[in-house]
């Protein structure tokens, strides 16, 4: 598989660019504290599914895989806080927690697949 036909790794990289847009506009106490973790943990998303793809074994693709999916649980948690903190409006939260769903459920049945055929 190609990295740049791999839904899951493109629709991380996209809400990655998303998040940090919104980030790089927040005053510097707020970026320097929920802001790098945010960016951090969505950004983590995308570059632990393109280190599993690059793996050999199916077993160490299916570890980075469960550490994708910790850090978008973890991304959430961002985007909660960042919400009641109101950085983020109702809307821009709802539209993000909602990208987050839908790779969430997708890397879930993806991780399903991975193993001996």
């Amino acid at each position: 598989m190609l990295l740049e036909d791999f839904q899951i790794y493109n629709l991380s990289m996209s809400i990655g660019e998303d998040v940090y847009s919104l980030v790089s506009k927040w005053n510097y106490f707020d970026k320097d504290t929920i802001g790098k973790q945010l960016v951090r943990s969505i950004d983590s998303v995308a570059a632990n599914l393109s280190e599993g793809l690059g793996r050999y074994h199916y077993k160490e693709r299916k570890n980075f895989s469960y550490y994708s999916r910790g850090s978008l649980f973890e991304s959430i948690t961002w985007i909660t806080k960042a919400n009641n903190r109101k950085l983020i409006d109702d809307e821009v939260f709802h539209e993000l927690k909602s990208k987050l769903d839908t790779i969430s459920v997708k890397l879930n049945n993806y991780i399903r697949t991975i193993g001996p055929k």
